[in-house]
């Protein structure tokens, strides 16, 4: 394989981040605390990442404009619709696993 250029990789990068975002807007069954204690990161630090990434390269952007652009809708209007309380070993979990400790 040859080597990709630059364009090519931020391109990709691009497709692979947009199909993420996708996939997590699909898939409203999975759920933040779950993601954290799996993986490590949920919706909430892909959006945190993002808008980082803005304001790095000079764009203000604002923590619920980047939500938006993860979760596909205002994060309050996803909560209401497809995030229920966490149950208590879900908790247990994260208190256990959380990378902010």
């Amino acid at each position: 394989m040859s080597e990709l250029t630059e364009q090519q990789r931020q391109a990709f990068e691009a497709a692979a981040f947009r199909r993420l975002v996708e996939h997590l807007q699909a898939r409203t069954d999975v759920q933040n605390i779950d993601l954290m204690n799996l993986a490590g990161f949920c919706r909430n630090c892909l959006s945190n990442w993002y808008r980082e990434a803005a304001e790095q390269s000079g764009v203000p952007l604002s923590k619920d404009a980047s939500r938006e652009i993860v979760y596909g809708m205002p994060y309050e209007e996803w909560k209401t619709h497809h995030q229920p309380d966490a149950n208590d070993a879900q908790k247990a979990a994260f208190a256990d696993n959380n990378p902010h400790k």
